[in-house]
């Protein structure tokens, strides 16, 4: 398909404002909406990790792409409210927002992941565009919408604009990924976040599945040259390798309150861990409030709380100002 600036457009009269550009956390992927039995709700992994970072008085800027559609207005109001840049949304007349069915199961969830949405088309050009006004602290993809070649083109020019460290939270969605496209983001990320599923994935590609966990993140670290590599467990607690293959382990999350879904921790693990990295905390700092945050999210359903409220108790105890 020919692609005309029109049919790539930006958010119509928007433009990103200057006001701590220099330190923004660019966002590149997926737009969605996790339609529950009952409801449905806005998510998506960028989207989930950019508003948690809205939270916590970082300057997200999300690069995504929606259909033209009620989900987008509702997206753009959305992210409005919580003060969030929109002109990175880009529109498309053809496709639809992406949706995603959630099966709950057990006390957890699998998805459905739709094809050929709107994300799947996120344009190259409209991306640089966006990039234009932004000196980025960190940039952050994924792998969920590389499973097309207009949105694999428009990662490659985001990965080549950002002069930045990059941030690889790889979301394995089956059969929305293959070995070029799990090795291609690796080789681009400096530092990656997975859980230890996805470790165990990851480490069958590369024939590394004989190993123990620790020393196929070693593997792994040497042969992509990644600074640090962090695994989340779950309730088991996460463990970070760091630049000199050291190892830090934080425990679970002290809580015993009641899981309403497990939808958008990982999410929620990879913006505290972000907000960590950025404001200099120490490694077992960063991954015990990472670990004790994502499991605050299960509390809750869907990927995040609607009140910004629930963040103040956390905004205290780790002296962040707004």
């Amino acid at each position: 398909m020919t692609y005309t600036y029109g049919d790539n457009r930006l958010l119509s009269g928007a433009s990103l404002k200057p006001e701590n550009l220099a330190d923004a956390v660019v966002l590149f992927g997926e737009v969605l909406a996790d339609v529950f039995p009952d409801q449905s709700v806005l998510g998506g992994a960028p989207f989930n990790v950019a508003r948690h970072l809205q939270a916590f008085d970082l300057t997200p800027v999300l690069i995504s792409r929606t259909g033209s559609d009620a989900l987008r207005d509702a997206l753009l109001e959305e992210m409005a409210r919580l003060g969030m840049q929109v002109a990175g949304v880009q529109c498309d007349e053809e496709r639809p927002t992406g949706q995603v069915q959630v099966i709950l199961e057990n006390g957890s969830h699998r998805f459905d992941i739709l094809p050929d949405q709107a994300y799947d088309h996120i344009c190259a050009e409209a991306t640089q565009e966006a990039l234009a006004a932004i000196r980025p602290r960190l940039a952050y993809f994924g792998t969920l919408a590389q499973r097309s070649p207009q949105s694999r083109l428009a990662v490659e020019r985001f990965l080549q604009t950002c002069n930045c460290p990059v941030f690889l939270d790889i979301n394995l969605r089956e059969p929305w990924y293959d070995e070029a496209t799990i090795a291609t983001s690796l080789g681009a990320a400096d530092i990656v976040k997975l859980n230890e599923d996805e470790l165990a994935v990851v480490a069958g590609v590369f024939d590394l599945d004989h190993l123990s966990h620790e020393a196929q993140a070693m593997a792994l670290q040497q042969r992509f040259g990644l600074q640090q590599l962090v695994v989340t467990c779950g309730a088991s607690g996460s463990w970070l390798l760091d630049e000199r293959q050291k190892v830090t382990r934080a425990a679970p999350a002290g809580t015993s309150q009641p899981v309403a879904d497990t939808v958008g921790a990982g999410d929620a693990y990879a913006a505290v861990f972000i907000l960590g990295l950025l404001s200099q905390w120490d490694a077992p700092t960063t991954l015990q409030r990472a670990s004790d945050y994502a499991a605050a999210i299960c509390q809750v359903r869907g990927s995040a709380p609607a009140s910004t409220a629930f963040h103040q108790p956390l905004r205290v105890a780790w002296n962040i100002e707004r």
